[in-house]
């Protein structure tokens, strides 16, 4: 039905349509919710935030994320034809340089919507789009390589509760509070630990076609599982200890987050046959994913 949709509207929309798509709305969803997460936890310190102001703010940030991705999908054309990616540009659905456009005007408006918020958002947001540009663009992509992919994906991150403390305490110059640095620490740290390896899973082939040295290309998927499932639960005893020693009140993130390591590891540990393909491989990421939606979720209402 969708699908009939996309192809019947008219072609701007359509446009945007399959630019969402190949921005992938999953990781425009996390996104904002590491924003807001980052304003939640700012509310104990402050009563500061308006409503409009961080609205504004989240319309820059998610922006500068929609240009980064799509920017992306421009730029790995061979691997996701390879990997078998059901997204448009590989489909051959979206033109590259219709969607090279598309992104460098979100570039563009993620930086205009700053105008009237805090002063240090405009600067969050032009180095979110430097790093994005490192990580994809010409002449050395840091994508290319784990290090490259490890650095990009934590600062990024780290911008993006920075981004709605920032927009929560109206650039006052307030110390983030304890809870919210012990969330971003074990938020990051589940990027990077968990999801680097679930990510690689599926991408091996078409990464190591295109020559970059990820982690899955490196150390090989065997392996790359390995690392993850025997992560997430260090991760998972590492923030546990946190939580308690500096009594922050995470305890309902602390228990989405147990049930998002055991499913995890259920899905890093499932064999994987050669019929079951690339949509097998791809669940660890996709659990992945889940978790880290769910621990945003749990943190943003357990603190407004």
């Amino acid at each position: 039905m969708s699908a009939n949709w996309t192809l019947l509207a008219p072609f701007p929309a359509r446009v945007i349509t399959l630019c969402l798509a190949e921005s992938r709305p999953s990781v425009l969803a996390v996104s904002s919710l590491r924003y807001l997460t980052g304003v939640a936890l700012a509310l104990p310190i402050t009563s500061l935030a308006d409503p409009l102001m961080v609205f504004q703010g989240g319309v820059a940030w998610v922006a500068s994320i929609f240009a980064i991705y799509l920017y992306n999908g421009v730029t790995d054309i061979a691997e996701d034809r390879i990997n078998g990616s059901g997204r448009p540009i590989a489909r051959g659905e979206l033109r590259p340089r219709t969607a090279a456009a598309v992104a460098a005007v979100a570039a563009v408006l993620s930086l205009v919507a700053t105008v009237g918020l805090p002063g240090p958002m405009t600067w969050i947001i032009a180095v979110n789009l430097a790093l994005g540009y490192l990580y994809s663009g010409p002449p050395a992509p840091l994508k290319a390589s784990s290090s490259g992919t490890v650095i990009v994906l934590m600062l990024s991150g780290l911008l993006s509760y920075l981004a709605g403390f920032t927009v929560a305490t109206a650039g006052t110059g307030e110390v983030a509070p304890t809870g919210l640095i012990v969330f971003a620490a074990a938020a990051v740290c589940w990027m990077v630990l968990v999801g680097v390896p679930a990510k690689d899973l599926s991408d091996i082939p078409g990464d190591a076609a295109a020559g970059r040295r990820t982690l899955g290309v490196l150390i090989g998927e065997s392996a790359a599982r390995r690392m993850m499932v025997v992560a997430a639960p260090g991760l998972l005893a590492a923030f546990c200890v946190a939580v308690v020693v500096w009594d922050v009140p995470l305890v309902g993130v602390l228990a989405v987050m147990a049930a998002g390591v055991v499913a995890v590891v259920v899905a890093g540990t499932r064999a994987v046959g050669r019929e079951q393909g690339r949509a097998a491989r791809r669940r660890p990421y996709e659990t992945f994913m889940a978790t880290q939606q769910l621990v945003h979720v749990t943190a943003v209402l357990s603190n407004i």
